[in-house]
């Protein structure tokens, strides 16, 4: 599979679907917080049930589950070393889809770089305010390897711990959780029979159907990943329609050295432990499912440029636009071929 440059002039402005809203259906509407970010769900359904209580569960079900920023979450419980820490299957489909993209990525997916995102200051522990020196690093990387890691059934029917080979390690879902969180969510409100909707969570996104109320295709946004602080700037936007999207960027998550004027950002690679800013700026990923889409995003920020184009050669599964920074010191951008499909206006 080749991997195209994209270039303005290809983008053509693509005509959306049009509707017509029933009378009898209603826009819910229902937002807040969830796993120490926000999010929104927005749907429509010809039923006045509330479902925001329905939401609220599994909100509460995944930041008891897999939350870092809960204090007594399962995943911190177990990440304090207690024993025989029981979690459900919505912890082992995080943990399974996360093992397999840990493994196609070769490894730079890991939700075991918990321990470096927190010295560097990014984690829900992150308390230490100066940037690790290498010998911290070489020390922290001894606990990072998913392959250290394992579940095994429980003796209750639909719970598993978390098996590990070495003590210490740190795990952290927050680079793919909030994708399985929304497909959580997407799957309840198809099993209330609602088909049209777009669920949220810290800018993970899901879109099924039609957006009634404008008639159109869900729109969603890609941010400008050269944008100033304080200032959300769009570089382009897609039409989806029953499928997922997912972004990872270092634009917003950075800190500066005061000591050395070094830039060090959130995403930490798990194969050298450095958080530097690479050529990658950032990524977006269109998938079948939420919980994909935030794993590969994650995983194309941490690895070189050259080696996702080889990746994605193997990857048909999935869409990608890339954007990164030219020798020229200009932006670029990268798609394979599907996702100009989704392309709604052009890059400004």
């Amino acid at each position: 599979m080749k991997f195209y440059l994209v270039l303005v002039s290809l983008f053509v402005i693509l005509s959306c679907k049009e509707a017509t809203q029933d009378l009898s259906t209603t826009t819910q509407d229902i937002y807040g917080n969830a796993i120490g970010t926000t999010y929104s769900v927005k749907y429509f359904s010809d039923s006045t049930v509330d479902l925001e209580p329905k939401v609220d569960s599994l909100i509460d079900l995944f930041n008891q589950s897999m939350s870092t920023w809960v204090p007594d979450s399962r995943i911190n419980q177990i990440n304090a070393g207690k024993d025989s820490v029981a979690v459900g299957p919505e912890f082992k489909e995080v943990f399974d889809y996360a093992q397999e993209i840990y493994r196609k990525t070769d490894g730079y997916f890991d939700p075991t770089v918990g321990n470096l995102v927190n010295a560097y200051g990014f984690g829900a522990d992150g308390k230490q305010e100066k940037i690790p020196e290498p010998y911290q690093i070489d020390s922290l990387l001894q606990y990072v390897g998913f392959y250290k890691l394992d579940m095994v059934p429980a003796a209750t029917p639909d719970e598993f711990y978390v098996a590990s080979s070495h003590s210490g390690i740190y795990l952290d879902f927050n680079a793919i959780a909030k994708g399985t969180l929304v497909d959580y969510i997407a799957r309840m409100l198809e099993n209330q029979g609602i088909t049209d909707y777009l669920v949220e969570v810290g800018g993970e996104v899901t879109a099924s159907g039609i957006n009634l109320e404008k008639g159109q295709d869900w729109s969603v946004g890609i941010d400008d990943p050269t944008q100033t602080a304080g200032n959300r700037e769009l570089i382009t936007a897609v039409k989806l329609k029953d499928k997922a999207m997912a972004g990872s960027g270092n634009y917003r998550k950075f800190k500066i050295d005061e000591a050395s004027g070094q830039e060090y950002v959130h995403t930490v690679n798990p194969l050298t432990g450095k958080a530097v800013p690479s050529e990658v700026l950032g990524v977006n990923v269109i998938a079948d499912n939420c919980t994909l889409a935030d794993g590969y995003a994650t995983a194309f920020m941490a690895m070189p440029l050259e080696k996702s184009r080889r990746l994605l050669a193997n990857l048909p599964e999935i869409e990608v636009l890339i954007m990164y920074m030219g020798t020229d010191g200009e932006l670029k951008f990268e798609t394979t071929p599907g996702f100009n499909q989704y392309v709604k206006q052009p890059i400004l």
